[in-house]
């Protein structure tokens, strides 16, 4: 598009009128009165005066760019709204270049200066304009053979709009890049970006108002302009809505990947909300994805306004699908808090690890217009193309999940890697991906089989063979695609615990029986019964609480126990096995019947002293158990031939047996622990 001269009085009306505007943000969204006068005019000498750029269509196939890849600049004009633009500006700073169409460079600067914005990554185009929406105006950038060279594309603006008409080449120039515009017969296209939606993949999605605005063209006819300047394959094109004054799809649907669709959402049966849903079942029943499935359609309210009206009944016509990816931010436009809260939690469910900023844009909102109309992105240069078809929840818990993506890069991939995880997990498993398909750049690897209630998460990372790194989302690690795993939960099997006696405990055969004490639990059911084996051998069944039993030692010697349970799925469970023996009887003796064996004190509060032992006792050779026969932890330390301190500090008060071995004969001595 290229600027004109003003000949028709129409023309010279509206720059008598633009100051005026610029006060409240420029010329407003819809058309003035005098500017749907003045079209039909415009568009005759655009066609017989226009001075064109390149006035061909690109050289072979190309691919729009979708609005989450990576991009080097995002585009805004400095017309009005300077609170909105700067919050815009002061996050986008942090991800790309941002290009400020303006007259005035100093004025901008001294604005975003004094809102402590750094401006490290703003540059001016410096270029006359008539209006703050640059999304409809502004230049949309393509790649030749999907990756390989940069262009930017351009269309007759429907405005009659000189300036802003001509922005699109400003920008061209100042990034040195080429610029084709659809602007000549018979390429010659009215058109709007609000109310063009791309996938990156060859749809693209317009409301009925592009015929509406090119009458002297069949929609074939558009299709193919579409197709040849844009490389759309897949045209979609809805109903316009009742009370969208601008017809654009941007203020009521979103899309946010190749498959996933924000759509605007209303109160059954209020206002523009009959319409979007006939249009949702439109694209559901018609249509597939670029990748032969179904489009997930997720709603998003439509908020009313202040009053609690909405356009139905005069309310503004507040939007949140009208937002934009700034690479790893997404910009969300707000208005109250009661409703945004909703809002951006559903960007934060569906965009995981995405920073998901809101900007209050009810200034501008009552313009029919929010973010995304006043903002457009440039890609990079060089991009390292990750197309992928999400997976989605799934029923079946048996087979693995394919994970396939389209790679591309135009000096070749290198290789690529799945990386999956399953939540609540914080370490991803890494998966080498395979070339599957070297004709559709098709990459592949498997995500083995899930149970029921599982939720995956993955994302995909490649290596271009110029070094070049990307993930796909962009926001990987931290961010991921997710799915889950449905259907019947399996049966979890019951937990079983031996608490009493201890493993390795020693008891003594004077001892007439020893509690065996269990615990066993169900998360999913019931404990159904437990039995206890002693030496494999069934000892009882139990199917209550408390789970005790009093087992009468039969004879001495080594014995393992183990309590098998089982649920009321049939589930099996086996308990750890603790392994007891049973000591031969032992004499107990106290002091007096000690001949040469002294223990005190006795009761004793800390220490114990033993003395009058012979020198073929050692530390080593001396227990002490306590009445359940269990071995107790102690400290002893020998302070001489025949003498030892044992630590009882750390022993309950209570009775316990002393026992010493000389190595043929074992004695037991009676200690009181106060």
């Amino acid at each position: 598009m290229r600027m004109i001269r003003p000949i028709f009085f129409s023309l010279c009306f509206l720059l008598f009128l633009e100051p005026l505007l610029a006060q409240s943000g420029g010329l407003p969204h819809t058309a003035t009165p005098e500017e749907e006068k003045s079209m039909a005019d415009y568009l005759r000498e655009k066609h017989s005066a226009a001075i064109h750029n390149i006035p061909t269509p690109p050289p072979g196939q190309v691919r729009t760019m979708a609005e989450w890849e990576e991009i080097q600049a995002l585009i805004i004009t400095w017309s009005g709204q300077a609170t909105i633009l700067k919050e815009i500006v002061r996050n986008a700073v942090k991800e790309c270049k941002v290009l400020i169409i303006t007259t005035n460079p100093s004025n901008v600067t001294s604005q975003l200066i004094s809102a402590n914005i750094p401006m490290d990554s703003v540059e001016f185009v410096e270029t006359p304009f008539n209006s703050i929406w640059v999304r409809d105006y502004g230049p949309w950038t393509v790649y030749k053979n999907d990756v390989d060279s940069l262009w930017l594309v351009d269309w007759i603006y429907n405005r009659p709009r000189q300036n802003d008409d001509a922005s699109p080449v400003a920008v061209a120039q100042h990034l040195n890049l080429p610029i084709y515009e659809a602007t000549t017969a018979p390429y010659d296209w009215v058109h709007t970006g609000g109310n063009h939606l791309p996938d990156g993949m060859g749809t693209v999605f317009s409301s009925l108002l592009v015929l509406e605005e090119n009458p002297e063209k069949t929609e074939a006819q558009i299709d193919s302009i579409a197709n040849i300047f844009l490389g759309v394959k897949q045209y979609i094109k809805f109903p316009t809505l009742p009370f969208d004054g601008i017809h654009h799809l941007d203020m009521h649907m979103r899309v946010i990947d190749e498959e996933t669709i924000f759509f605007g959402q209303y109160p059954e049966g209020v206002s523009d909300g009959p319409q979007i849903e006939a249009n949702i079942n439109y694209l559901t029943e018609e249509y597939n994805t670029a990748f032969g499935n179904k489009y997930n359609i997720v709603r998003l309210p439509m908020p009313p306004d202040g009053s609690g009206r909405y356009p139905s009944s005069g309310g503004a016509y507040r939007t949140y699908t009208n937002s934009v990816f700034v690479n790893k931010t997404v910009l969300v436009p707000t208005y109250e808090e009661r409703y945004d809260t909703t809002a951006l939690r559903i960007y934060r469910e569906n965009l995981p690890g995405y920073n998901v900023v809101g900007i209050n844009c009810n200034s501008i909102i009552g313009s029919l217009g929010a973010i995304h109309c006043i903002t457009k992105t440039v890609g990079v240069d060089d991009p390292l193309l990750i197309a992928h078809s999400k997976l989605r929840d799934s029923d079946d818990a048996t087979r693995e999940y394919p994970v396939v993506a389209m790679i591309k890069h135009r000096d070749g991939i290198e290789g690529a890697e799945l990386y999956y995880r399953i939540a609540p997990d914080s370490v991803y498993t890494r998966v080498p991906m395979v070339l599957v398909d070297s004709a559709a750049s098709s990459w592949g690897a498997l995500i083995p089989p899930q149970v029921a209630g599982t939720e995956v998460q993955y994302y995909i990372h490649a290596l271009a063979k110029n070094g070049k790194e990307q993930v796909r989302p962009m926001v990987a690690p931290e961010g991921y695609f997710r799915f889950r795993i449905f259907g019947e939960l399996p049966n979890q099997p019951p937990v079983v615990i031996i608490t009493q006696p201890a493993d390795n405990s020693t008891f003594t055969i004077d001892i007439p029986a020893i509690d065996i004490q269990f615990e066993a639990s169900d998360v999913d059911g019931l404990v159904e019964h437990a039995i206890i084996y002693i030496n494999g051998e069934e000892i009882t069944s139990l199917d209550t609480l408390p789970y005790s039993y009093q087992w009468t030692i039969p004879a001495e010697g080594t014995y393992t126990i183990v309590v098998v349970a089982t649920d009321d799925d049939s589930a099996v469970t086996f308990s750890d096995t603790v392994h007891i023996t049973i000591e031969g009887t032992t004499s107990i003796k106290t002091d007096h019947e000690a001949a040469n064996i002294s223990l005190y004190p006795n009761p004793v509060e800390d220490v114990l002293f033993v003395s009058g032992l012979e020198n073929i006792i050692h530390p080593e050779d001396i227990n002490i158990y306590n009445a359940m026969g269990q071995l107790q932890f102690i400290t002893i330390n020998q302070l001489d031939t025949q003498t030892v301190s044992i630590d009882c500090t750390s022993l309950s008060s209570g009775i316990f047996i002393l026992k010493m071995s000389d190595g043929s004969e074992v004695q037991g001595y009676r200690v009181v622990k106060n």
